[in-house]
């Protein structure tokens, strides 16, 4: 009879673990889907290294140019 209760309140503390630890894996799955999927969207949202250095180059090309032109107007105007 003995062995007959140790048998049961074994096999529901086993149950119960399992069923907690089928529950806890279930979120962590659920967790890295979320997760992988904020990455994806920041990925969309945001530029990289590389782009934002070629944006800068070219707003410092354009104002290397309009400096150039200012000069050129400004040394043009003050000869005559």
């Amino acid at each position: 009879m003995d062995m007959m209760l140790w048998n049961i309140i074994l096999s529901g503390v086993v149950g119960i673990s399992g069923w907690v630890l089928r529950e806890k894996s279930a979120e962590i799955i659920r967790l890295s889907i979320l997760l992988n999927r904020t990455r994806e969207e920041i990925a969309k949202e945001y530029v990289t290294k590389t782009e934002s250095h070629a944006d800068i180059n070219r707003v410092l090309d354009r104002l290397d140019r309009l400096d150039e032109k200012l000069d050129r107007l400004m040394g043009g105007t003050s000869a005559k």
